[in-house]
């Protein structure tokens, strides 16, 4: 080797290294990414913003969203860079789904890290929020929440935060919740009624206004499984069904809105401490999946009113399916609180649009196939849950387009809502300084739920939207910036597990 190669050496080793670590960090070259690039425009006729809908650009850098160009303004600023143009398609934050069961550790046979956030991906979910139980253990304490999190990573395709859970067992070990909220768990969830889980019991109101104590500490909410079992259906309740395990009605009549109100009643009990001045100050408690239109919302209407923090969520299968839906045997639709009737949903839909409802969920709950019974169809013994993650965005469009809902309304109950509530600062809009979490989507673009559309839900067939015709497809996903989704994932699953952090 003569002298100049000796001399050049260490220049080329320095120049070597710095591409590896470029190499390694960049979402084009290690698959976390279908795009090759970290710093692009997106540009629409339609890009949904916290100040309206607007033509323009949104520029992205590093994972964020770095500035945004109305049509007039962008002559000149987005020359020289890559430029994905979607003319009229719709540019919106992507969904931040708070209530999703994944099952992972312990139960990815029912569904599973990579599965669930690929079916999320797919739908246009940049964000979720997985649940403290159908895994196993459920997480209840800082261990397993680490397990959680140890099961999430690498294998999750968007980002991903975690609830714990409330249980009698560390309802009254204050240190136990403590340590679970520390190690970065964004809020509790807990149940007012038997949860079909051995390990995660049902909670009284003396376990909520304990666990709501700590939570005030954290300024973290409290969601909860608002119904409380009551009496075996009366004669009454049951006519019409013939007690026959395979109709719908005779599900319905075991879980009437009287659970939803009696549960609620009870909560009326410690949401005043959640006031301005009151001994929970900083908690706040969030009903999940309201079903009840009628006497259960009027309740929590009144509280609100009253000034207690809370706040309260409709799923999308309660504004796309009712009663009269749903044929016997088929449980797929089984789910708690059940679907009601017509009349019910257009009641629940009323509510959204006056802003009575707060923000939408999927409470995606999938569960092998052979525990839906489909071969019985026993409406009684089958488990219930709504498999439907990838179907949030285009399943709430089909219906809520004939009402006259607009993309911002849609943005507020599916992203900018939701974000809030999980503490999730960085997620929910497209505005500088947030992450580029963003899906483009057609909304006047039908297709047929079948065996033919690629489907990324473990299990198809338990899907309540198979067999169905949906508008709004989605034809993009990007997570902090990174194209995770567009006909097919990205290779490398991504997606970055959310932690809560304690602030002093």
């Amino acid at each position: 080797m003569n002298l100049l190669q000796w001399k050049l050496l260490p220049l080329l080793t320095l120049v070597a290294s710095i591409f590896l670590v470029f190499y390694l960090q960049d979402p084009s070259q290690n698959g976390c990414s279908l795009l090759p690039h970290k710093h692009f425009w997106i540009t629409s006729k339609r890009i949904v913003t916290p100040q309206g809908v607007i033509s323009g650009a949104v520029e992205i850098n590093e994972g964020k969203i770095v500035s945004i160009v109305k049509e007039e303004e962008r002559h000149g600023k987005i020359m020289g860079h890559h430029v994905i143009d979607y003319v009229d398609a719709v540019v919106m934050p992507g969904l931040v789904d708070i209530h999703v069961h994944l099952d992972d550790p312990g139960r990815s046979e029912w569904e599973g890290f990579p599965s669930g956030t690929k079916a999320a991906a797919a739908g246009g979910v940049t964000t979720l929020v997985d649940m403290p139980l159908n895994n196993f253990p459920s997480t209840t304490s800082e261990e397993t929440l680490k397990l959680k999190i140890k099961a999430a990573e690498g294998r999750i395709y968007v980002d991903v935060g975690f609830w714990g859970g409330l249980v009698p067992e560390n309802a009254f070990n204050s240190s136990a919740l403590e340590s679970l909220l520390s190690a970065g768990a964004l809020g509790l969830k807990s149940f007012m009624c038997p949860s079909g889980i051995n390990d995660f019991p049902m909670t009284n109101i003396t376990h909520i206004k304990e666990g709501l104590s700590v939570l005030a500490k954290y300024k973290r909410p409290l969601l909860v499984h608002s119904e409380i079992q009551q009496s075996s259906p009366s004669p009454l309740q049951l006519e019409g069904s013939q007690d026959d395990p395979r109709s719908y009605s005779t599900y319905l009549a075991t879980r009437p809105p009287s659970w939803e109100e009696a549960a609620v009643r009870e909560l009326l009990k410690v949401t005043n401490n959640t006031r301005p001045g009151g001994s929970a100050e900083g908690a706040h408690i969030h009903v999940a999946h309201l079903s009840d239109s009628g006497s259960t919302l009027e309740l929590l209407k009144e509280a609100k009113r009253s000034g207690d923090s809370v706040s309260v969520e409709t799923c999308t299968h309660y504004l796309a399916f009712s009663e009269e839906d749903i044929k016997d045997g088929d449980t797929r639709f089984k789910c708690a609180p059940p679907i009601r009737d017509k009349a019910n949903k257009e009641k629940l839909w009323d509510a959204l649009m006056e802003g009575h409802i707060d923000m939408l969920s999927s409470d995606h709950s999938p569960t092998l196939p052979d525990l839906k019974l489909p071969d019985s169809g026993d409406f009684l013994k089958a488990w219930g849950g709504i498999s439907s993650l990838q179907f949030d965005l285009s399943a709430t469009w089909s219906h809520a387009k004939k009402r006259g809902v607009t993309m911002e309304q849609l943005a507020l109950w599916w992203s900018e809502r939701p974000a809030k509530l999980a503490g999730l600062e960085l997620k929910g809009a497209i505005a500088i300084g947030k992450h580029a979490d963003i899906v483009a989507w057609a909304p006047d673009e039908e297709y047929d739920v079948n065996d033919k559309f690629p489907i990324y839900l473990k299990h198809p067939s338990i899907s309540a939207y198979m067999g169905m015709r949906l508008s709004g497809k989605v034809l993009a996903t990007f997570v902090r910036g990174q194209l995770v989704y567009e006909e097919k994932h990205a290779p490398t699953a991504c997606g970055t597990p959310i932690l809560a952090r304690v602030t002093d």
